[in-house]
């Protein structure tokens, strides 16, 4: 058995796909991992360049991306101009790829060259890896990289655009009473508004491309498979009951959190091959434990979410009035037109109970025992790994999924608190202490650690994720 595992070459997308990539190894599989060249080459610098080669069986391969080369070869692409090339580009590699790797040949017939694909796992953002998949004979399962609401959200929108909700007429248009019109058919999500949707659909133009290739694929239906999801039933029930009718015949998986299950493996060539794009700096994890119990708010805005330079000032003087202790991630692209320039007088207040860094072991730093909250962007990866952790959030989210993850968080499950789109210091101040010592924050913490126990069962042996990992491999791959 050989799978071939091609993610959407972002942060976001490449870490599930590796999770589940180890999983599958851990149950027999050679595994080829398809990154684009850029992204490999910033993998070895931020790894080492040995650290892709431990195990035989689990391989690293490239594609192109189709992109011109970059002055800064350390920076998240732009996802839109990304999307597009490898949409209009991908193809043709992945199948020279493919051939290589099966011996110089895409026929099935050519069974005495090992070893053979047997399947490819692909990204639910990449569509040409179902056709390549089609070609060879395999089948082709998709990984559903955000949540199981932000699907059903993006399975709805052709019906926003047949009642004129999307795009929306002129920018004016976009009031606060408009973002607030609850959605009232929508099945599975009570009291979602149009602002809880996926951010494509705030568009104002009628040919934007993001919004024309949701309508498109929505239109096509779903074709792969099988669909993965990295949840877990009790998380988002309502959501996958959902789905469930939209999809028809292909089955669904909930896998997740896909992390948790990899925890359990015991092989430490595969926990200590890892994803990150850029260097982790170990002393997160030092200062952590020179801190008090649940006394620390961890502060990161993931891998590609920008803010301005005024936002930044904004969330320093937030966080130093808060009188709270920090460790907050300001990657080196986190802020818009140069880099990250705090005022000397944050750094003089703050000294002592905050530090600064430039990326970390996320999942490690939310299960450490010092962190009592997470301000977060809110992408899928964040929000299931603090969910895991048993550990509230405040809510600033970007674009995309990260606007519906919000609504899950603050709306459906109660363990989060939204922080406004226009970013003020008093109000980052106030839902920062809310939350690490008032009433409400004791209540979200509540809630997320019945969730952290929940996540624990459906991850374990038995549990309803651990059993979905099993049927996939019975009913889809090993056929």
């Amino acid at each position: 058995m050989h799978a071939v595992c091609l993610p959407y070459p972002a942060q976001g997308h490449i870490n599930p796909m590796l999770n589940l990539a180890k999983l599958l190894h851990h149950k027999g599989f050679r595994i080829t991992f398809v990154n684009t060249e850029y992204n490999h080459k910033r993998l070895l610098r931020s790894r080492g360049l040995d650290s892709l080669s431990e195990l035989p069986d689990f391989c690293f391969e490239t594609i192109p991306d189709g992109l011109p080369p970059s002055d800064d070869n350390n920076v998240t692409q732009d996802i839109f101009s990304l999307f597009n090339s490898l949409s209009t580009n991908g193809l043709e590699p992945f199948r020279h790829l493919l051939r290589k790797l099966n011996g110089g040949s895409v026929s099935p017939l050519n069974s005495d060259v090992a070893p053979r694909v047997t399947c490819i796992i692909t990204d639910d953002q990449l569509a040409f890896p179902m056709e390549a998949a089609e070609e060879l004979g395999v089948p082709c399962v998709t990984l559903w990289t955000a949540s199981t609401v932000s699907l059903v959200c993006y399975a709805h929108i052709p019906r926003l655009f047949e009642q004129g909700f999307t795009p929306v007429t002129g920018a004016e248009g976009l009031t606060k009473e408009y973002l607030d019109t609850v959605i009232e058919w929508m099945p599975g999500m009570k009291d979602v508004r149009f602002k809880d949707f996926p951010s494509y659909v705030r568009t104002t133009d009628p040919n934007d491309g993001m919004l024309n290739f949701i309508l498109k694929e929505m239109a096509s239906g779903f074709k792969s498979s099988a669909i993965l999801l990295n949840t877990f039933e009790s998380l988002e029930q309502c959501a996958l009951a959902t789905i469930l009718s939209v999809v028809g015949t292909i089955p669904v998986y909930t896998v997740g959190p896909l992390h948790l299950l990899v925890d359990r493996i015991k092989d430490d060539r595969l926990k200590h091959m890892d994803s990150n794009l850029w260097t982790e700096q170990s002393e997160c994890l030092e200062w952590l434990d020179s801190r008090e119990p649940e006394s620390v708010m961890y502060v990161n805005f993931g891998s590609i979410a920008v803010i301005s330079p005024q936002q930044l000032i904004e969330f320093a003087w937030g966080l130093a009035n808060s009188k709270q202790s920090f460790l907050w991630i300001i990657r080196p692209d986190l802020v818009e037109g140069k880099g990250a320039i705090l005022p000397t007088e944050f750094v003089t207040e703050t000294q002592g109970r905050g530090l600064l860094a430039s990326w970390c072991r996320q999942d490690e730093v939310l299960r450490h025992p010092s962190v009592g909250g997470f301000l977060s962007h809110m992408g899928w990866n964040s929000m299931i790994e603090s969910v895991s952790a048993g550990v509230p959030m405040l809510c600033l989210p970007n674009f995309g999924d990260q606007q519906t993850n919000t609504w899950l968080a603050c709306t459906e499950l109660g363990i989060g608190m939204e922080i406004d789109e226009d970013i003020k210091r008093d109000q980052v101040e106030m839902l920062v202490r809310e939350l690490m010592e008032g009433e409400k924050g004791i209540e979200m913490k509540a809630k997320a650690i019945e969730l952290k126990e929940k996540a624990k069962e459906a991850s374990g042996p038995g549990g309803s994720s651990f059993r979905n990992l099993n049927k996939l491999l019975t009913n889809v791959l090993c056929t």
